[in-house]
């Protein structure tokens, strides 16, 4: 497994430790991209119900980190 899919297994485990500590390792840049793709996942028709539960998941947590 690369790293691109090991970091977005992380962020979409729905384990808020999991989450932090990947998202906490991206930089600011790939913070922002990160971000705006969970935001796409939880409103964008055409993902899978638990895609966006997790992208929803992820953007709790993530939304609890940077406010």
């Amino acid at each position: 497994m690369d790293s691109i899919e090991k970091m977005w297994e992380e962020i979409l485990s729905r384990d808020p430790d999991r989450i932090r500590i990947a998202y906490n390792s991206l930089t600011s840049e790939e913070k922002g991209q990160v971000f705006d793709h969970l935001k796409r996942m939880a409103n964008e028709s055409g993902w899978h119900k638990e895609q966006k539960i997790s992208a929803e998941s992820a953007i709790k947590e993530i939304s609890g980190i940077t406010h």
